[in-house]
């Protein structure tokens, strides 16, 4: 496939179009100092980071789909890169909806919760809601893209909240949505997907040491 930059080929997943099932790798330039990572879609792979194509094809086996998101690869990413290894997490993508949020919501600022503190290492323009028993952020991460993020407490676990605050997001923001969920989070996965947001691959970033 033929794309400049991570933000244009993002777009077109957005719109639908996402990389053809070849089997192939597209490496890309980081799109900005902070993101660089591995997206693996249906039958395609998309690295990027600032290093040499040719450095990144010598360490995939091209007989071989799992290899870009193997840890023999992930591993020699990051130590070239002198990075982190983040999870392998499920990416979601939902359309934004109009109306008020399906959730009363206040906005907050200031906050020192774990959840914000992540947000913020993560994304820019970071908005925080809270409700009862929950907390939502939506901000710009990997390439510009709009991301939400949900936490429900304990207490309130198991009532359908996580799937309004994760659907709250798509009314809070006129572009599409994506959302990061770690696969072992069965009860976060269930959410998102009830609350609109279909699955389009999965992603391993490289935070910054």
């Amino acid at each position: 496939m033929s794309v400049r930059s991570l933000a244009d080929l993002l777009a077109d997943v957005e719109r639908g179009r996402t990389p053809e099932a070849d089997g192939g790798l597209t490496i890309l330039p980081q799109p900005s100092p902070r993101d660089a990572g591995v997206i693996a879609f249906t039958g395609h792979h998309v690295v990027f980071a600032d290093l040499a194509p040719e450095w990144i094809r010598d360490r995939l086996p091209p007989d071989d789909l799992s290899a870009p998101l193997g840890p023999p690869f992930l591993q020699a990413l990051a130590e070239r890169t002198g990075r982190g290894i983040g999870t392998v997490d499920l990416l979601g993508l939902a359309r934004p909806l109009g109306g008020p949020p399906p959730v009363p919501l206040e906005e907050i600022t200031g906050t020192d919760h774990p959840r914000v503190a992540r947000a913020l290492g993560y994304r820019d323009g970071v908005r925080v809601w809270t409700c009862e028993g929950g907390l939502l952020t939506v901000g710009r991460g990997v390439a510009g893209r709009w991301e939400a993020a949900v936490e429900v407490e304990p207490g309130h676990r198991g009532r359908g909240l996580g799937r309004l605050l994760a659907r709250s997001a798509r009314h809070l923001v006129r572009d599409p949505v994506w959302a990061q969920i770690a696969p072992g989070n069965a009860a976060s996965v269930r959410a998102f997907l009830a609350a609109g947001y279909l699955p389009v691959g999965a992603e391993v970033l490289f935070p910054a040491r």
